[in-house]
């Protein structure tokens, strides 16, 4: 029959035990691309598919498309728990280390000055 004996296409989309046993290297919790919420959308982009195309799928199916832009080797959890710490602070404008250059804003200077002096 010309296959050569052996196993066929490659591409069952069976996951492995080795790769089932990955999945939860990330703190314990499932990888974002076998999280079954999103595997559909990245497996649509391993198959070729546009970013863009899997995005617009998710926005039809009501989810959030910019999950895509997130790392798919670590799970959702361990990711959007950092953005929850970033935002203890004050607002950007109201930060010490950065409330002169808003003023040099506020005084009239254009912002591309006030972005170089806090690059000197």
């Amino acid at each position: 029959d010309g296959s050569g004996g052996r196993g066929g296409g490659g591409g069952s989309g069976i996951i492995s035990a080795k790769d089932k046993k990955d999945d939860t290297k990330d703190g314990g919790e499932v990888k974002l691309k076998h999280d079954p919420k999103y595997e559909k959308y990245f497996k649509m982009m391993k198959m070729g598919l546009p970013k863009e195309a899997a995005q617009h799928a998710m926005t039809r199916d009501q989810l959030d498309p910019s999950i895509l832009d997130l790392d798919p080797e670590k799970s959702l959890k361990n990711q959007t728990k950092k953005k929850k710490d970033e935002g203890d602070g004050p607002p950007l404008k109201d930060d010490p280390k950065y409330m002169k250059y808003f003023k040099m804003i506020k005084m009239g200077l254009p912002k591309e000055a006030a972005q170089h002096a806090m690059t000197r």
